[in-house]
């Protein structure tokens, strides 16, 4: 019975790290930058990460007990990433509490401007104009319209995928 439990928690944190590494994958690939207008920068790269996370999220919700600790499993390892990053980059520990505890509520404000985007798609303006706000900072000159529809392809992929896929750590992801 322990061991049982151990194993299975031991796949669910493997899976959430698979999982949480397609995101990664996905959020690097250069069409999202040269061509969308995400800012190759380190805080746009944030940016698009937190976006697939949250997508991926997004796409576990009402899937089961499973499924939410797998959830919690993703953004546990992206959390863990984070923290990670910026000790890499030299934040010193004193100050990678304050930074995480931000990185959180942004994290969470993102996902929540999401949510509400997608209550209404097929419409795809209240999604424009998150990742106007979030990915291109507000910059007038850069059109939101491509990452908002390659924002809505994301979530439908994701939804066509189907759960078993997503518990073993598997995730369709769509050309850029």
């Amino acid at each position: 019975m322990f061991l049982d439990r151990l194993l299975a928690r031991k796949s669910e944190t493997s899976a959430a790290r698979r999982l949480y590494d397609s995101a990664v994958a996905q959020g690097r690939q250069p069409t999202l930058y040269a061509q969308m207008g995400a800012p190759d920068t380190a805080e746009g790269r944030y940016e698009i990460l937190t976006l697939h996370v949250i997508l991926l999220i997004d796409r576990l919700k009402g899937d089961g007990p499973v499924a939410a600790r797998l959830r919690q499993g993703v953004f546990d390892v992206y959390l863990s990433d984070l923290d990670a990053a910026l000790r890499e980059m030299g934040v010193g520990d004193l100050a990678v509490g304050k930074r995480m505890r931000k990185l959180g509520e942004t994290f969470y404000g993102r996902a929540r401007a999401h949510d509400d985007a997608f209550e209404v798609l097929p419409d795809l303006a209240k999604v424009r104009d998150v990742v106007a706000r979030t990915i291109l900072h507000g910059v007038g000159a850069l059109d939101p319209t491509q990452l908002a529809a390659y924002t809505a392809r994301v979530r439908e992929c994701l939804a066509a995928t189907e759960t078993v896929a997503l518990l073993a750590g598997r995730a369709t992801w769509p050309t850029p």
